[in-house]
């Protein structure tokens, strides 16, 4: 006879025993990996008194690196979403040959090593590179500048967005469309009224993680960006410059604002997100 195992849900009846060991071995691991060392930052800043840590993170070339990783960041996230939300919509609405390709090429950021991205857009996008020579004969340089910079954050952010849109464009209900139509919407109208609500909270969780990959990019950005102070210098690259001149503590106070700063306007967002996400459902 077969035996039957009762389950139970989260109403009572149980999927997975063994309840408490997973949910042990989940903390553990969440704690380890995560709070452990975020925790550890803040434990390392507040070796320092106030005074010193407001010189530290207040002075201008400091600032002047915040700036440069989130305008940029943040310009790449835009960026992302709109070139991100086009992808995602020929990937899922259109056959043509080679999609299985362009689909898997979508996740090449993933797999490469972020050196090997900046060294290859730093090749490319210089003066003498086969993308950059170009625009140099009209006076645009790219390589070395924010440009550059913001190039090499759309290159390691743009999965982010369409693998979020993606699988939500694949369950959306086209009868929505095509009641639209038949009623005598243009398609204009159709996608602004009809599609783009309905994509906009993974369309707005894909900026979020595409722009919070730019802050904390460093590998594919310090090639191209060429370390120009107060001009193209990032935020973790000024960490990295206090950890090799063995100023742990000045590192870490940087860091510390670039958490804090992150986890703020990510919460912003995540914030935005809800609310449309409740917006829709009334």
């Amino acid at each position: 006879m077969e035996q039957i195992v009762k389950v139970k849900n989260k109403k009572g009846v149980r999927v997975i025993p063994g309840f408490g060991l997973f949910m042990g071995v989940t903390i553990a691991m969440l704690s380890c990996l995560v709070l452990i060392p975020l925790a550890s930052v803040f434990v390392c800043a507040s070796e320092l008194d106030f005074r010193k840590f407001i010189d530290i993170v207040a002075s201008p070339q400091i600032v002047s690196g915040y700036v440069v990783s989130f305008s940029c960041a943040f310009v790449a996230a835009l960026v992302n979403a709109v070139s991100g939300l086009a992808l995602a919509w020929v990937l899922v609405r259109y056959d043509f040959p080679g999609k299985k390709l362009m689909d898997g090429l979508i996740e090449l950021p993933f797999a490469l090593p972020t050196a090997v991205a900046g060294i290859s857009l730093t090749y490319l996008y210089s003066d003498q590179g086969w993308i950059g020579s170009v625009f140099a004969r009209v006076g645009i340089k790219i390589a070395y500048t924010r440009i550059g910079i913001i190039i090499a954050m759309i290159f390691v952010g743009i999965p982010f967005v369409v693998r979020t849109v993606q699988p939500v464009l694949e369950k959306l209900d086209r009868q929505y469309e095509e009641a639209a139509i038949i009623l005598g919407a243009g398609r204009g109208y159709t996608f602004f009224r009809v599609v783009l609500p309905e994509l906009f909270p993974a369309l707005l969780a894909g900026f979020g993680l595409a722009f919070a990959r730019g802050i904390g990019e460093y590998g594919s950005v310090v090639f191209i960006a060429g370390n120009i102070p107060y001009q193209t210098q990032i935020a973790p690259l000024l960490i990295m410059t206090k950890l090799e001149q063995y100023k742990y503590a000045d590192a870490t106070a940087i860091a510390l604002m670039l958490l804090v700063i992150s986890f703020l306007l990510m919460l912003f967002i995540n914030s935005v997100q809800l609310h449309m996400q409740k917006f829709s459902k009334d």
